[in-house]
């Protein structure tokens, strides 16, 4: 009896390491917050799956530093919101650094540099100045850069209207309502506006806003090792082949 509870004892032991092991080899999973409608960024193809130079870019991260991402879309305009309710770990989807976001969250080093591009239709007359100058009706995405650029340069300082600046849960919305004549101008990311006309979307690019913006990976200021593997991770996506590739496939015709 005694020599059959020592082998009970043994056996307990064993399954216990067992799992112990399962559970210090796991990966960990990180949920990376994404604009489902944010070309070449990030977006959901024809068969439902996450896909873009940014979630390409982090499975790549992912695999090279030793743990798994699942990406999450969610509403651009409440991301930081559900990144600090921790619904998600990251966002890995173009989004600039601005001043106001680093109050709230810490962002990786730059991986990429954009400026904010105003397009009209393609058949259009107006200029970059005209199309500003208040007579006419722009729009742009809630919550992003761009937005906040006219709301700060030309609508509260009286050049444009308020009921001249219409915000869209998406720039494709945008665009929509600018093709289709409800919009005069509209302005996004410089990488955006060009994407949609390489799409074959009928609009042109008449006036580039020098922002100098640069996108990060943003990340709750608690989480220091989850920035710095992300760190690690561009790094050395920086320099390997796979960056290339990815330009070539999402940025270029």
């Amino acid at each position: 009896m005694k020599n059959k509870g020592f082998i009970t004892t043994v056996i307990c032991l064993l399954v216990l390491c067992f799992l112990s092991s399962i559970n210090v080899f796991a990966q960990k999973v990180y949920i990376n917050g994404i604009d489902p409608d944010y070309p070449p960024f990030a977006y959901i193809d024809e068969k439902g799956n996450p896909a873009g130079f940014d979630v390409e870019s982090l499975d790549w991260i992912a695999k090279e530093m030793g743990f798994e991402v699942k990406h999450q879309p969610t509403a651009w305009d409440g991301i930081i919101t559900a990144l600090l309710a921790k619904k998600i770990d990251m966002v890995y989807s173009g989004m600039s650094i601005t001043p106001e976001r680093l109050e709230k969250v810490n962002f990786s080093i730059p991986y990429w540099e954009i400026d904010q591009a105003l397009c009209v239709r393609k058949d259009s007359d107006l200029n970059v100045i005209a199309a500003l100058c208040g007579k006419y009706v722009t729009g742009s995405q809630r919550g992003c850069t761009a937005a906040e650029w006219i709301e700060a340069n030309l609508v509260n300082t009286g050049i444009i209207p308020k009921e001249n600046f219409k915000l869209y849960e998406t720039f494709s919305l945008a665009v929509q309502d600018l093709v289709n004549g409800r919009l005069d101008s509209a302005m996004m990311d410089d990488v955006m506006v060009e994407d949609a006309i390489r799409s074959g979307q009928p609009v042109k690019i008449v006036g580039i806003i020098k922002t100098g913006e640069a996108y990060g990976v943003a990340i709750r200021k608690e989480d220091k090792e989850l920035e710095k593997m992300l760190n690690e991770g561009i790094k050395k996506l920086l320099k390997a082949d796979i960056w290339e590739e990815l330009k070539i496939k999402y940025l270029t015709d």
